[in-house]
């Protein structure tokens, strides 16, 4: 499966989806969010840390750049928002080692400004406005052997935000 698409047409279509995904990077994994300002990035990061168990207030990394919220699993999540990097040199001194820890969920904004300081993506999504409608459209693309694992899970879930074993319904989105 080369990508996967889903529209959103409201915030109960993206924490839908979030919460899906949720389900299938909980043991790890590297998202990068792309999009225009305003395309839904940090509210799809918001949903997804959510439906992996965090419970605290869920910060957005636009002025602190990076945030970080251990998992109820033992592993950590972390959301960074690059907007704000002006060149790919100031990543250095963000200390970002323990983005390369193998159970880290990590979550990237803007990731075409963090250069070589990243690693590598195994999914991502591009956010854009839905062409004739309201709401966003999610293209999906997977990036590793893994991705395109969950891949096929995600293409397996219905887009309203059943799961096959039920919904996500415990996890709603909260600031």
């Amino acid at each position: 499966m080369g990508e996967l698409q889903r529209e959103l047409p409201d915030v109960d279509a993206t924490h839908a989806l979030a919460c899906q995904l949720a389900a299938v990077v909980a043991a790890g994994g590297i998202v990068w969010l792309r999009g225009d300002l305003g395309a839904g990035k940090t509210t799809f990061a918001r949903s997804l840390l959510r439906a992996l168990g965090v419970k605290e207030r869920i910060k957005s990394p636009t002025y602190s750049l990076v945030e970080h919220y251990p998992l109820p699993s033992g592993n950590d999540a972390w959301h960074l928002d690059l907007y704000r990097i002006a060149d790919a040199d100031e990543m250095d001194y963000l200390g970002l080692d323990a983005l390369w820890a193998p159970g880290a969920v990590v979550l990237v904004e803007w990731p075409e400004r963090g250069g070589p300081a990243l690693p590598p993506a195994d999914l991502e999504i591009h956010f854009s406005q839905a062409p004739e409608a309201d709401g966003r459209h999610a293209r999906i693309l997977p990036l590793s052997a893994r991705a395109h694992a969950w891949l096929h899970q995600l293409a397996a879930m219905d887009p309203a935000g059943e799961r096959p074993m039920g919904t996500c319904a415990d996890a709603a989105p909260r600031a």
